[in-house]
């Protein structure tokens, strides 16, 4: 299990090795709706978005290397929804199921208030199960489907949306 103190706010230096990890999850299918590598240079409007103090974009280190990142990202763009956030995480490959994304979520949902954030939303292919199980027992619980909205290779595939109010164990 990581140390409490491993995770620190990513910087630019850090983005070629959080795009590495986003793209090593699209040949999957399990975990992202794009279908081809992103680049570095596309996702840099993406990294300026994340502010420690609103947005945050978190990375986990290990022997020097990003293995694992987190972000809060503003959900929907409109002011009624600025409590709300977004999480997005991945876990390199070779590091999964060492309990990086579960300290990832204990971190987020503890420094959500901090952030004036009072619901965080996950939004994961139905087939994702390790994701959504994570998710479950973190108390997100299923507030929607969105049937068949993504087609992956030729294969329709629904999308859950998991949410939790902070502070609600019960969601």
């Amino acid at each position: 299990m990581p140390e409490p103190s491993i995770h620190r706010t990513a910087t630019r230096n850090d983005l070629p090795q959080i795009v590495e990890i986003y793209n090593s999850t699209i040949p999957s299918r399990i975990a992202t709706a794009d279908t081809e590598p992103v680049s570095v240079e596309s996702r840099v409007h993406w990294f300026d978005e994340h502010t420690p103090g609103r947005r945050p974009l978190w990375v986990v280190e290990d022997a020097g290397r990003v293995v694992a990142w987190l972000s809060f990202s503003t959900f929907y763009g409109r002011p009624a929804y600025a409590r709300t956030a977004e999480l997005s995480l991945y876990v390199h490959e070779a590091f999964r199921k060492r309990g990086f994304g579960s300290y990832l979520l204990t971190q987020a949902l503890a420094h959500a208030p901090t952030l004036e954030v009072d619901t965080l939303l996950g939004f994961i292919f139905g087939h994702n199960e390790p994701s959504l199980a994570l998710f479950q027992r973190f108390g997100f619980l299923r507030w929607g489907e969105l049937p068949k909205i993504a087609a992956l290779d030729g294969v329709e595939r629904d999308l859950i949306i998991v949410g939790r109010r902070i502070g609600d164990p019960e969601g």
